[in-house]
């Protein structure tokens, strides 16, 4: 099995993303990893600090290494958007292969001083975990919304620089970097986000010299996760899709069945719901739609 590093690295070379998929609760996980080790694909498990507080962290990591041991398979867990030195601490303490310091609500130099700290600290504690860095402000929920998040702009000037994002990456040693290039976390109710800045991507890339991540892609167009690929996004994360399919199935299921009370039984469609999200968007990453 190759390591995470070089599952990115190899989808780079290939113009293909590994899908980054977040999870509150054991149907997700299944609905995530069903479809991955279907298509044979790599995955990456993602929990923020929210659904770490509800799943558990060490529970977690549980879970997941429990999968990656049983079936030999590549499913890797990330702690998604921690945004503080001491839920870094504990997910890299943990046993997570991945983390994320969020400091996009910072200026750049605090957002570069907290993150080099973050990166020096995990690579104490496990040389080989990936730590990647957020620069450029996109929202901070998985919620629909009907109007961009508050504080959010597309606008050219509020979206990730170029040149701010290789000061970034040079003065900080992150891996990974999840910059601003229209994209939103959150989806809008009208199901369509605003168009990525592909050139913006393309530039950042170059500038940058690592791997990008796609941070919001519920809502964002096949065409737009395709050019955005090619443009160097080798990460792509989803989350509000796959929490408004659990919802919408579970809300069905309970009037279809209103006297079911066994909760394996009220959650199948939800899983069901999830992996059609999770299998139409691995298609889109991998370039399969034809």
């Amino acid at each position: 099995m190759l390591t995470l590093k070089q599952y990115i690295e190899r989808a780079e070379q290939k113009h293909t993303a590994v899908g980054h998929f977040n999870i509150s609760n054991i149907e997700g996980m299944w609905a995530i990893f069903n479809i991955a080790k279907k298509m044979d694909l790599p995955i990456i498990i993602g929990t923020s600090e929210g659904e770490r507080n509800f799943i558990g962290v060490p529970q977690a990591v549980a879970l997941i290494q429990s999968l990656r041991k049983e079936f030999d398979y590549p499913i890797f867990l990330n702690a998604d958007h921690t945004y503080s030195f001491e839920r870094v601490k504990e997910a890299v303490d943990a046993g997570y292969d991945a983390v994320i310091f969020d400091g996009a609500k910072l200026d750049l130099r605090d957002n570069i001083q907290k993150t080099k700290e973050c990166v020096e600290y995990a690579r104490s504690v496990n040389p080989h975990i990936i730590v990647e860095g957020e620069l450029g402000y996109i929202g901070q929920s998985s919620s629909v919304y009907d109007k961009l998040p508050e504080g959010v702009s597309i606008s050219p000037d509020s979206l990730t620089k170029p040149e701010e994002a290789a000061q970034y990456v040079k003065e900080t040693g992150i891996d990974l970097l999840a910059p601003a290039v229209g994209n939103i976390h959150g989806m809008l109710r009208s199901g369509k986000d605003p168009e990525l800045d592909i050139d913006r991507i393309r530039e950042i890339r170059q500038m940058a010299g690592i791997p990008l991540v796609l941070h919001g892609g519920s809502g964002t167009s096949n065409m737009d996760f395709r050019r955005a690929i090619t443009a160097g996004m080798s990460i792509v994360h989803i989350n509000t899709e796959l929490r408004v399919a659990y919802r919408d199935a579970l809300v069905q299921t309970l009037k279809d069945h209103p006297n079911e009370v066994a909760p394996y039984r009220i959650m199948e469609n939800s899983i069901f719901n999830m992996e059609k999200v999770v299998e139409e968007k691995l298609k889109v990453f991998n370039d399969m739609q034809k």
